[in-house]
């Protein structure tokens, strides 16, 4: 490891795609890190890509970034503005005898490496069962055929240059010996060098591969810590030979298991959504995916699930990541929204309710005015009911707006007897006549109502909650009745009157 008073970590999406769940984990746990060690967090953007690369995928990342709460200290630093750095790296290489031209055809597409995956489809990547994780991890070698290139005498060389010839730089990869690396999650890993094709460092077009402009970022970035996906395992020995030949030493590599769906097959589309933006779409709560995401693959070393973000930093650790995959379960995943929305004091809610009644229309500006304790009782008496944010605009969208519908299982079940009419207009006239509007003062007249004309307090009440927020089922009736207010409530339960007299039965 350099040697260095403070960790440095980076985290390097190539934006040929948006960022999702894998990545967003990568991510988090370098994130983690840096605070936890009171390092530094890079961001980088390895744009070399320029077939694949969209510049609104990388704005799309860094949106996600934010909406994680990931800010980064420095960045983000673009591969596509450091070509320079890669080309004198790869002649570098070449001068000093770590490496060799390639003549070959096709050298200007040749790669031979494994680009990074924190942003790619996941559907098109291979299913990796279960059986097969430990496999996984292990170093593999795919070792195409020989280059004749790396033997050329110099007059074969100079007899191809003066031909035009644009020629690939290669690593001159050792043909004895080994090459080995301790990994801070899997352990030590040691290949032999035999098994390791000449890699191509610099295209023919003069592109660089991922191999050389990762080696060569991260040297010139002073990156101490390199926490990334499993799958780059195998990436590792040859960047391992790229830091020798460059005079710099390795870094700590910490590979981090990959993320499975619960058929225990490689995370893809057909397992859900994938792309964080989705999730924050869907109305999931940011430090609740942060919860959820640290602990798919990491653990804090006892069987904690609620974790506030100023927790997971005090507890992570690289030592705390495991070797086996990580299951995304979706239905543990809103389990964790609901305890953001339920459990942190009411006013770190709120402002994500805003956001969703700004998206949905129905936003007032008094709210965040004159009435914000107003709101912050609403969002309070509605969230021990709630799972996603969007549930403040769906079933609880009575509390924010008379512009709602009565459903149509509400209206069938609580509706349908001929008594409701009269029950509804004699609880409107009682309700109007209090002089106090309040929790007790309004079910003591609903229950008035309902001994009087001889039903079942129940009836009244649940026909009652249908008439001013539209649903069946929804925080209790007299509680919502007060937050609402009374010129509210009086005015739905004669719109309801008006729609019982327009649909006998409430059909």
């Amino acid at each position: 490891m350099p040697s260095s008073a403070k960790p440095r970590v980076r985290f390097a999406p190539s934006p040929t795609g948006y960022l999702h769940v894998g990545g967003a984990r990568t991510a988090l746990f370098n994130w983690l890190y840096a605070k936890r060690e009171g390092g530094t967090f890079v961001l980088r953007i390895e744009d070399t890509d320029v077939d694949r690369n969209k510049p609104e995928l990388v704005d799309g990342i860094l949106a996600s970034l934010k909406w994680l709460g990931l800010g980064w200290d420095e960045g983000p630093f673009y591969q596509s503005q450091r070509t320079e750095m890669y080309a004198a790296a790869a002649m570098r290489i070449l001068a000093e005898g770590n490496g060799f031209a390639c003549y070959c055809k096709g050298a200007a597409y040749a790669g031979g490496d494994h680009a990074p995956d924190d942003t790619e489809d996941e559907e098109a990547k291979e299913d990796i069962p279960a059986g097969q994780q430990a496999a996984h991890a292990e170093v593999k070698s795919f070792k195409a055929a020989p280059c004749p290139c790396r033997d050329f005498s110099d007059a074969q060389r100079s007899e191809k240059d003066q031909a035009g010839i644009p020629y690939a730089i290669r690593f001159k990869v050792p043909r004895t010996g080994s090459t080995k690396f301790e990994d801070a999650v899997f352990g030590v890993n040691e290949v032999q060098n035999a098994d390791i094709e000449d890699f191509v460092l610099l295209r023919s077009n003069g592109v660089p591969t991922y191999q050389l402009s990762v080696v060569v970022d991260d040297i010139d970035m002073r990156i101490t810590h390199i926490i990334r996906g499993a799958d780059h395992i195998s990436n590792t020995p040859k960047q391992v030979l790229i830091y020798r030949a460059l005079g710099a030493e390795s870094p700590v590599f910490a590979h981090v298991p990959l993320i499975l769906g619960t058929d225990r097959h490689r995370l893809s589309k057909r397992h859900g959504a994938t792309s964080v933006g989705s999730y924050e779409e869907e109305g999931f709560l940011p430090e609740a995916f942060r919860n959820f995401l640290a602990l798919l693959g990491w653990a804090p070393g006892n069987n904690e699930e609620y974790l506030r973000t100023p927790e997971l930093i005090e507890k992570f650790s690289l030592s705390g990541i495991s070797r086996s995959n990580g299951v995304f379960d979706r239905a543990k995943l809103e389990w964790y929204n609901t305890q953001y929305l339920q459990k942190p004091p009411v006013e770190e809610v709120v402002p994500y309710v805003e956001g969703q009644l700004k998206r949905t229309g129905l936003w007032q500006e008094k709210w965040g005015t004159t009435d914000k304790a107003w709101l912050a009782r609403a969002v309070d008496l509605i969230r021990p009911r709630t799972r996603l944010l969007g549930d403040f605009t769906t079933w609880a969208r009575g509390f924010f707006t008379d512009d709602f519908e009565y459903d149509l299982e509400a209206r069938e079940k609580f509706w349908k007897d001929e008594k409701i009419p009269t029950l509804l207009a004699k609880a409107t006239a009682a309700l109007e006549a209090l002089p106090d509007w309040n929790h007790d003062a309004c079910d003591a007249a609903s229950r008035a109502v309902a001994t009087v004309e001889g039903v079942k307090a129940g009836v009244l009440i649940n026909a009652i909650r249908v008439a001013i927020v539209g649903r069946a089922v929804a925080p209790p009736l007299f509680d919502t009745m007060v937050v609402i207010g009374r010129d509210a409530i009086l005015r739905r339960m004669h719109r309801a009157l008006e729609y019982l007299t327009a649909h006998p039965g409430g059909n």
